[in-house]
């Protein structure tokens, strides 16, 4: 998986409940065609990072297709959550 281009934005907790900080990704990834993730129109994910004291980790995710925004009925891989989490956390600190 490869990231093409990303947003980020740390997320405001006016109530102070949450822990640590929250931060929402959109992460456009290439996918190679022969992935069962591949689209024509290409693929994003956006997520919640919560950086915490004790752990940072990936709080929720969705894919989604370009162009036509149509979430896509996919659950990540546990290595390619990981290169998420490791992604997300070196554009924190």
């Amino acid at each position: 998986m490869n990231v093409i281009r990303h947003t980020l934005e740390k997320l405001q907790d006016p109530t102070n409940i949450l822990e640590g900080n929250r931060y929402e990704f959109i992460i456009h990834i290439e996918v190679e065609e022969d992935d069962e993730l591949y689209m024509e129109n290409g693929v994003y994910i956006k997520l919640i990072y919560a950086e915490l004291p004790q752990e940072s980790r990936i709080v929720q995710y969705h894919v989604y297709e370009e162009i036509t925004n149509n979430p896509l009925d996919f659950e990540l891989e546990d290595d390619e959550l990981a290169e998420l989490k490791d992604f997300c956390r070196s554009q924190v600190q």
